[in-house]
């Protein structure tokens, strides 16, 4: 019972971050319908930016956010006027093709700069924990968790309480309805898409204290994105949070008791469950 309580609990302080990066995506899903195949070299800038603030600057990884954050939203929203704007309403596989070409340009420039090698961000409370009734709970996944929960929270408050976030549910649930309502549809898919980039450059430094950094480490979390995406459901906020944490508790209890190699196939198979007891998703939604 101790090692199921520990794997659990490992689970979703990992999966908060998980779910982070799947509401990202979410978000650019619901206001646009574009399935952005570029989010995890998102997460890698944002890894790699809070790595640089901490070797060069001596920035605390979760301080980081607080400049990361920024940046990042001002890239996405680059990203989306300068090219994923001229691919709306296109066909899918064009749009496929031009956000999987923008991961490559990006995780390659990445490479060409800094090299292909693995960087670590070693901290102070890298490898920390504190025991609680027998548990080991790491510290580095305790407060990215909070800070995970403060950033969704904030996120769910701007959605739904302030004049723009209204506007961007209203452009995920009718974009032609809501142009003609006089919500400039054109801004607020700027300001998801900046949105989905900030929250992808989050969790890269929220994760990044506990895992390997290099160029290519994008590809593995698109992937995760896109599974946290569909299984709770295209455009669903509220499923991409349970999703995610539900990810997160498959990925850990399968690695503990199947041994570390199998733990990628204990999510894809209860993705395979889910599409096929439930095509819709978790929370059978398609707008924010």
């Amino acid at each position: 019972m101790t090692i199921f309580m520990q794997s659990l609990i490992s689970g979703i302080l990992i999966g908060g971050v998980y779910a982070l990066i799947g509401i990202g995506m979410t978000i650019i899903f619901g206001v646009m319908r574009v399935i952005n195949f570029a989010h995890g070299d998102l997460l890698m800038l944002g890894m790699y930016g809070t790595f640089y603030l901490f070797t060069l600057f001596n920035i605390d990884p979760f301080i980081s956010i607080v400049v990361i954050i920024p940046l990042m939203f001002l890239y996405g929203g680059f990203l989306q006027k300068m090219f994923i704007n001229r691919i709306l309403g296109t066909l899918p596989q064009n749009q496929i093709l031009l956000t999987i070409g923008l991961g490559l340009v990006m995780s390659n420039s990445v490479m060409l700069a800094f090299t292909s090698d693995y960087k670590i961000l070693s901290t102070s409370y890298s490898s920390s924990s504190f025991d609680i009734l027998g548990i080991s709970i790491s510290t580095p996944l305790l407060i990215s968790f909070a800070i995970t929960a403060v950033i969704t929270v904030a996120l769910y408050w701007f959605l739904l309480k302030t004049d723009t976030g209204q506007a961007i549910r209203a452009t995920a649930q009718d974009r032609e309805a809501a142009q003609l309502m006089g919500i400039n549809v054109k801004r607020m898919s700027i300001i998801a898409f900046g949105l989905g980039a900030s929250l992808a450059g989050a969790a890269g430094a929220l994760i990044s204290p506990t895992y390997y950094i290099f160029p290519q480490v994008g590809s593995t979390f698109t992937l995760k994105a896109f599974v946290i995406t569909v299984l709770g459901g295209m455009g669903s906020i509220v499923g991409a949070t349970l999703s995610g944490i539900l990810i997160g508790v498959a990925e850990s209890i399968g690695g503990v008791y199947f041994g570390a190699g199998w733990k990628e196939v204990v999510v894809f198979v209860l993705f395979l469950l889910v599409l096929l007891l439930k095509p819709s998703g978790l929370m059978g939604k398609s707008n924010v």
